[in-house]
């Protein structure tokens, strides 16, 4: 046995998040139900273990929402689930926000392919992490979340650490108290899930854990730069025939305004729900509309309440 995997196994050994659990050792001889309601109930622990963290999650996302209203990007970094976690998330703001792909970028070691098959190797190199950042051309304005489960992946330590180096903002997300990755970022989260149900299968809880708090951090950073109104999704692109219905849905509920009014305000505005409901509730056209929300920095409610 070689000294690098004696110390890789002992540092294992110390993490909560693979520890064995021997009440659940004959857990594959239980009736299907009975697994599922152990599940289940496990499950149901995830929510309070982020609740502790919610003071350090709300930080994080502050701090994230000033870097991206000067401009900068928001940049998840992980390995495998985490990895893939991240990615997930960043390609789900653009049609809820309707934001450029760049603004918020996931990275997962191993390239693309690695969303879909493991690449071997790739999480155990710092150095990846950071030629991937560097492709990016990264900023001082952008901020970098990395994500690991164990906290100790070389990967996402990598990128933190990358990133912190050239002035970016930096977030460490783990599921292991005291990790090396919350230690090397500006802002560490650790949400301790604790051990999973089937041992070291760090998709189960801690997953879940990383998922809600990635929600948190995309969703509410898109709050606080005015991509909603009220907890309506005013940016939200129609990019399909569900996203124009919402579309329409979405004037509606902001402005009470019958149909008619609603689709000719939306065929003047190109489509652009926030344009639209500014155009009904200021009675503007969409040209003045559109110069009140650049003004604005694109937030609806100041620019409703702003002086024509």
């Amino acid at each position: 046995m070689s000294s690098t995997y004696s110390e890789l196994q002992a540092q294992l050994a110390t993490l909560t998040t693979e520890a064995f659990r021997p009440e659940l050792a004959e857990i594959d001889q239980l009736p299907t139900l009975d697994i599922a309601r152990t599940m289940n109930t496990e499950d149901q622990t995830v929510p309070a273990a982020v609740a502790e963290r919610l003071p350090a999650i709300a930080a994080a996302i502050d701090a994230t929402a000033a870097r991206m209203a000067r401009g900068g990007r928001l940049i998840y970094a992980g390995a495998g689930t985490a990895g893939r976690l991240g990615v997930l998330d960043a390609s789900e703001c653009p049609p809820t926000f309707n934001t450029d792909p760049s603004e918020v970028v996931g990275l997962i070691a191993g390239g693309p392919s690695a969303m879909v098959k493991a690449v071997e190797g790739a999480e155990d190199s710092k150095a990846l992490a950071a030629a991937d950042l560097d492709a990016l051309n990264l900023t001082a304005n952008d901020t970098v979340v990395g994500i690991s489960a164990s906290g100790r992946t070389p990967y996402a330590i990598g990128a933190v650490e990358h990133a912190r180096a050239a002035g970016a903002l930096t977030i460490g997300l783990s599921c292991n108290a005291d990790s090396e990755l919350a230690a090397a970022a500006e802002h560490g989260i650790e949400v301790v899930t604790g051990p999973e149900l089937l041992t070291g299968s760090t998709r189960l809880k801690a997953g879940t854990a990383q998922k809600l708090v990635l929600n948190m951090i995309s969703t509410i950073t898109m709050i606080r730069l005015g991509k909603t109104y009220g907890n309506l999704m005013v940016d939200v692109r129609a990019s399909n025939e569900k996203l124009q219905a919402r579309s329409r849905r979405i004037v509606a509920l902001a402005t009470g305004a019958p149909d008619e009014q609603i689709e000719t305000s939306l065929a003047a505005a190109d489509g652009e729900v926030k344009t639209a409901i500014l155009m009904i509730l200021a009675d503007i056209d969409a040209k003045s509309a559109d110069q009140r929300l650049t003004d604005s920095q694109g937030h609806l409610r100041a620019a409703l309440h702003a002086q024509p």
